[in-house]
């Protein structure tokens, strides 16, 4: 039997139906966010015991500096993170399903945020409807150290690890397809089933298992007739150790979960270096170039590659980088005086658009299909 040493390691808790919630329009450093906000609440009493919801405090400050020793964000950006992070917490509701009761809510995470510029903080005020999914109940709640999901560069990767650590000591997770798609708020992004699995839970697979390469996180479909419905996820169970904790000086079980693996940098990166981003979660820069900037440039290189002189709509555009939209720019495309490929390049403009229209993608993924699916000699 080993001893528990007491560490101020700090904890994610969190109830099992916040933990399946849908998070609406959270992006990676929201969600981050509000984990770091989770993991600073008091969840214990000086005797051990934990706290009810109406014990739990309601404000709590978040630094720059914080969130940058959490998640590796490079400390220059981490106040915008937070400010941005701020105003989405107070915007956006979360949805959570009462199967038994047939009661779906929709409920707000903070009532006020303070952003204290001098400091590089904001101060977070926590609702009353959200602070009961917060306190801990017996067998109703998820835990986890937060340094177990800061190397993720995907939120599916992080909500994907959450959803596995409510059934960690039994190997294995069965969601339908609907209700990943409800965990992982994709809305109506990736309408078709190969483009969900790839752009989620295939690439959350693989991130997790190249940073606990022991948990082997795998899945299977689960089909009715052609129709893939649920998955069955399946990994290397944890096991559970008693251990004796001094403060309730009671024998506890204690679980052991896979070791993690830390990403590799090389010798000329530093602690300022975040983790790589999943492309449909990362938080722009400032300098980044939106999809209708990059739609530009590959109309411009496939005019290019088969000769074809770029109008002067599409040139002017790619000089002074302006975010045209896609409809405008393939329609400028399509205009002037072009060779043979001219109806080559239509149809791909065409394609786009029908694409746009009826899957519900972005402009970028449309081009790039249509350009696959036509074929230009």
């Amino acid at each position: 039997m080993e001893k528990l040493h007491k560490r101020k390691v700090p904890k994610v808790y969190k109830n099992k139906k916040l933990n399946n919630a849908n998070f609406g329009r959270y992006n990676l450093n929201d969600y981050q966010t509000l984990l770091l906000l989770i993991s600073k609440l008091g969840k214990t009493n000086a005797d051990g015991t934990y706290k009810q919801d109406s014990e739990l405090e309601r404000e709590h400050l978040i630094t720059a500096k914080e969130f940058h020793d959490a998640f590796g964000v490079a400390i220059d950006s981490c106040y915008r993170v937070l400010k941005n992070a701020g105003k989405k917490l107070m915007e956006t509701s979360i949805t959570l399903e009462k199967p038994e009761l047939f009661v779906t809510q929709q409920i707000n995470v903070c009532s006020k945020v303070e952003y204290q510029h001098k400091e590089g903080a904001i101060k977070i005020k926590l609702t009353d409807d959200i602070l009961p999914y917060l306190a801990q109940v017996k067998k109703k709640f998820v835990l986890y150290n937060l340094k177990e999901v800061a190397n993720f560069g995907s939120l599916y990767s992080t909500r994907l690890y959450e959803l596995i650590q409510e059934f960690k000591d039994t190997g294995w997770l069965v969601k339908s397809v609907v209700q990943l798609r409800e965990v992982f708020a994709v809305g109506k992004k990736f309408p078709l089933y190969a483009n969900f699995k790839a752009k989620t839970f295939a690439h959350a697979i693989e991130e997790i298992n190249s940073q606990y390469p022991t948990m082997k996180l795998r899945f299977e479909e689960i089909k009715e007739g052609r129709k893939v419905v649920s998955i069955d996820f399946r990994f290397t169970p944890s096991t559970i150790i008693e251990q004796y904790n001094p403060v309730t000086r009671q024998i506890v079980s204690v679980t052991s979960k896979p070791k993690q693996v830390q990403p590799k940098r090389s010798k000329k990166d530093d602690d300022n270096t975040p983790p790589t981003v999943h492309p449909d979660q990362q938080e722009l820069p400032l300098s980044q170039e939106s999809s209708g900037q990059k739609i530009l440039k590959n109309v411009g290189k496939t005019l290019t590659k088969f000769g074809v002189k770029a109008v002067p709509e599409v040139q002017e555009a790619l000089d002074k980088r302006k975010d045209t939209s896609v409809k405008e720019t393939l329609k400028a495309v399509t205009k002037g005086s072009i060779n043979a490929d001219k109806r080559r390049i239509a149809d791909i403009a065409k394609l786009a658009k029908i694409l746009m229209d009826t899957m519900g993608i972005s402009a970028l993924e449309a081009y790039e299909i249509a350009e696959k699916k036509v074929k230009l000699t």
